[in-house]
């Protein structure tokens, strides 16, 4: 059976689009296919930031490692088994100061664990985690697709970039983006996103 892992991130709750579309795009998938679907919100259960327990317990032997790093490390084995257990990860982030919500940056920070999804070779650093689908929704008020402000999108380059470095790059981008600038901008965003959405599950079917 396929699984499906849907991590949300934007603080925005029922306002966010990039967790609404994210999360249209998982039950859609689910629905096509049957599939179990598990959902990770990390605006609502935000992981904390990396500590120097996390850092020390994920190289220390498990029978050295201190209760703090115990539960620093089990936090993250937890969030990386789910993504090992995925067949399909659907992302949703929506961008704050330029770049991706903090919380989802702390997420990855979990998850990018040398030895566990990432390990280097005689050709340098190669991800370990593979032959899964992602689908990543970001959302923008700005237009940062094109145009004089891409040089400032520091979300979607980037996030495509760490799913790379731990191998996942099988990578459908989802953006929707334009909508700060009235009603109507707003509305066609949406319904261009709607519209891409549709074709590229289309496709995938």
């Amino acid at each position: 059976m396929t699984n499906i892992l849907l991590v949300t991130s934007s603080p925005r709750g029922t306002a966010s689009l990039s967790s609404r579309f994210a999360s249209e795009t998982a039950e859609r998938l689910k629905a096509r296919s049957g599939a179990t679907l598990i959902t990770r919100d990390l605006a609502a259960n935000p992981p904390p930031h990396i500590t120097r327990a996390y850092i020390d317990g994920r190289v220390a032997a498990a029978e050295a490692r201190t209760s703090d790093q115990v539960e620093a490390v089990g936090l993250a084995q937890a969030l990386v088994d789910e993504v090992k257990a995925a067949d399909i990860i659907v992302l949703g982030s929506g961008m704050i100061n330029f770049g991706p919500p903090s919380q989802l940056k702390a997420w990855f920070d979990h998850i990018t664990w040398p030895g566990v999804t990432f390990g280097y070779d005689e050709a340098g650093p190669r991800g370990l985690l593979s032959g899964k689908k992602v689908y990543l929704v970001t959302a923008a008020g700005g237009v940062f697709s094109q145009g004089e402000w891409a040089a400032f999108d520091f979300q979607t380059g980037y996030l495509r970039h760490l799913l790379g470095f731990i191998g996942l790059s099988d990578v459908e981008i989802v953006r929707v983006e334009g909508t700060v600038f009235g009603p109507e901008a707003a509305q066609a965003a949406i319904a261009a996103t709607e519209a891409y959405l549709h074709a590229v599950l289309e496709k995938a079917a």
